[in-house]
C-alpha cells in the first residue's frame, strides 16, 4: 500500500536484515537500506517511517539527513524510530521516537504501527491539500468564464445607455440615471469578484505612477453625488491639502476610494452624511471615509476585512453585496505598502475606516491633463474593423462609433475580420479575443505581421486578467480594455 513502507538502515552485522525479517513477519512492508544515500534517496517515495540504528547516525549522516527532512512540504513530518542508548537529534525536522536495547519485538511493532497511524493522518492532510488546490483552482476558472459571460450582456448594456444618454436629451433623466448607476455597480461587483480572486493568488498586477490623492479623491467621490443624492445622503469631501502625492496604481486606488464610499452610502439612511477627509502626515497620506449609518457591532469589527464576512442582515437592510469590499480594500491598500482600519461606536452609530498610504518619497510636479475638448483639439476620423461575436455588442459599438464620424467595418469572428483588414487596411481595429474562428490572439498577430504598425489593435475582451493581458500585448496589441468599456474609453484607446 502506497505510503506504507518501512525503511531500515542498522550497518552492523546482519541487524538490517532481521529487522526487515521481522517487520515482514509482523505484517509490514520493509525494506533494508544499504547506506544513508539510499535511504535519503528513497524517502521522497510515499515512505511510512525509518528505522535506524544509532551506528547508523554518524555526524555526517545526520547532515545528509536534516538536509533532506527539512525540504518535506508542509503536510510531511516523516517519523523516524532510532535504536540506541545515547541522546539523539535531526534537527527541527526529526520526528524521532527513541528505543533503547535491547529491543522487545512487540516494542518495535508497537512503535511502527502508531508511527504509521500518524504518517497515514498526514497523507489525509496531503490529500485533502491537493483537493482544496484543484477546487481553487477550478474556482479561478469558473470565476474566469464567469467574468467573461458576464461582461458580454454588461458591454451591450452600457453601450446602449451611453447611446440612450447622448439622444434623450431631458427625457427620462431619473430612470436613465438609474440605469446607469445599477449598471456600473454591477460591472463594480464583477471586476471585485474577479480581483479578489487574483490577489488572494498573488496574481494581479500593478502600474506605478506618482499620483495626486486629493484629484484622484476628488474625482471619486464626484462621481458618487448622484447616487449619493438619489439615497437622500449629504456627501461631504473636506477641503484640506491641495496636492498630496504618493506612488500608486490609479485603477487600484480608485478601487479603494470606491468601495468605501459606495459602503458608506450604502448603509447610510437618509438624511445621513458621509464625510471624506484627507490630510499629508510625516511620511504617509491619510484618507477617513466616515458615516452617520449602520455601524459595525463589536462582534464584527475584528473580522470586518475577512473574505466573505457580513454583519447578520434584515429584509430592511438588503442592500446586496458579496462581502468582498473590503477585503478587496485590505489587500490593495496593503499593496502599496500601507494600512486600513475601521472603526465603528456600535450598531446604529456609524462607522469610519482610515486609510494610510506612505508618501512619495520624492515629490515632484504632475503634468497637466489636457482633454482635447479641452486643447481645442478634435478627435481624428478613423476607419476601423470591429471583430465582436456578440450580436447587440457589434451593432451598438458600431452605430456608437458612426455617430462619432468614424468609419466601421464590423465583423463576426476571427476570419471575416482578418480578410476585412487586410484589403481595407483600416487606421485601427477594436478585436474581442473570445473570436470563433480563429480568436482573437490569432487575429492580431496575422494582421501585425502583415500590416506592420500602420494599423492600431485594441483588445476589447471579457477576459480581463493579468495573464490575458499580457498575452495580448504579446501577440500585438497596441491597447487592451476589459468590458465593460465606456465610449469615451473606446475613444481614447483608439487614437493614443
Amino acid at each position: 500500500m502506497s505510503g506504507e513502507l518501512i525503511l531500515i538502515l542498522a550497518p552492523l552485522g546482519r541487524d538490517g536484515a532481521l529487522a526487515e525479517q521481522a517487520l515482514r513477519a509482523g505484517g509490514f512492508s520493509a525494506r533494508a537500506c544499504g547506506s544513508i544515500d539510499e535511504l535519503c534517496a528513497e524517502l521522497g517515495n510515499d515512505v511510512g517511517a525509518a528505522v535506524l540504528t544509532e551506528e547508523a547516525l554518524s555526524p555526517g549522516a545526520i547532515l545528509r539527513l536534516e538536509e533532506v527532512l527539512s525540504r518535506q512540504p508542509a503536510w510531511s513530518d516523516l517519523p523516524l524510530i532510532v535504536f540506541g542508548g545515547r541522546d539523539l537529534t535531526v534537527g527541527e525536522a526529526g520526528n524521532l521516537t527513541l528505543l533503547d536495547r535491547p529491543v522487545r519485538m512487540r516494542t518495535l511493532l508497537s512503535a511502527v504501527r502508531t508511527a504509521l497511524r500518524a504518517r497515514r493522518k498526514q497523507y489525509q492532510v496531503r490529500d485533502l491539500l491537493a483537493a482544496l488546490e484543484q477546487s481553487v483552482r477550478d474556482r479561478d476558472q469558473f470565476l474566469a468564464m464567469l467574468g467573461h459571460e458576464l461582461r458580454n450582456p454588461l458591454a451591450a448594456l452600457v453601450t446602449a445607455t451611453e447611446i440612450i444618454n447622448r439622444q434623450a436629451g431631458q427625457g427620462f433623466v431619473r430612470e436613465r440615471n438609474v440605469i446607469s448607476r445599477q449598471l456600473r455597480h454591477l460591472a463594480r461587483l464583477v471586476d471585485d469578484l474577479l480581483d479578489v480572486s487574483r490577489i488572494t493568488r498573488g496574481q494581479i498586477s500593478m502600474r506605478w505612477e506618482d499620483v495626486d490623492l486629493v484629484e484622484l479623491v476628488s474625482r471619486v467621490v464626484q462621481g458618487f453625488e448622484a447616487a449619493a443624492q438619489a439615497q437622500s445622503v449629504h456627501l461631504e469631501l473636506v477641503p484640506g491639502e491641495r496636492t498630496i502625492l504618493v506612488h500608486a496604481d490609479v485603477i487600484r486606488l480608485e478601487q479603494v476610494v470606491t468601495n468605501l464610499l459606495s459602503n458608506a452610502i450604502k448603509y447610510t439612511n437618509a438624511g445621513g452624511r458621509v464625510t471624506v477627509t484627507l490630510s499629508r502626515g510625516a511620511a504617509d497620506a491619510e484618507l477617513r471615509v466616515r458615516d452617520t449609518g449602520l455601524g459595525i457591532s463589536p462582534e464584527m469589527l475584528p473580522r470586518v476585512f475577512d473574505l466573505f464576512a457580513q454583519a447578520p442582515g434584515t429584509l430592511d437592510r438588503a442592500q446586496g453585496g458579496m462581502g468582498i469590499g473590503l477585503t478587496l480594500v485590505q489587500r490593495l491598500v496593503a499593496l502599496h505598502g500601507g494600512t486600513v482600519d475601521a472603526i465603528s461606536p456600535g450598531l446604529g452609530k456609524g462607522s469610519e475606516f482610515v486609510v494610510h498610504i506612505p508618501l512619495l518619497s520624492k515629490p515632484v510636479a504632475l503634468p497637466g491633463r489636457e482633454t482635447s475638448a479641452e486643447n481645442g483639439a478634435s478627435a481624428p476620423r478613423l476607419r476601423l474593423v470591429i471583430a465582436e461575436d456578440n450580436a447587440d455588442s457589434r451593432e451598438l459599438l458600431q452605430s456608437a462609433l458612426e455617430e462619432m464620424g468614424h468609419s466601421v467595418i464590423a465583423c463576426a469572428d476571427g476570419n471575416s475580420a482578418i480578410q476585412r483588414a487586410l484589403s481595407q487596411a483600416p487606421d485601427a481595429m477594436l478585436v474581442d479575443l473570445g473570436l470563433p474562428g480563429r480568436d482573437g490572439f490569432e487575429v492580431a498577430r496575422e494582421i501585425r505581421g502583415a500590416l506592420g504598425a500602420a494599423v492600431r489593435l485594441v483588445a476589447l475582451t471579457g477576459y480581463g486578467q493579468s495573464a490575458d493581458r499580457e498575452r495580448a500585448l504579446q501577440a500585438g496589441f497596441d491597447a487592451f480594455l476589459v468590458k465593460p468599456a465606456s465610449l469615451d474609453a473606446v475613444q481614447r484607446a483608439l487614437v493614443p
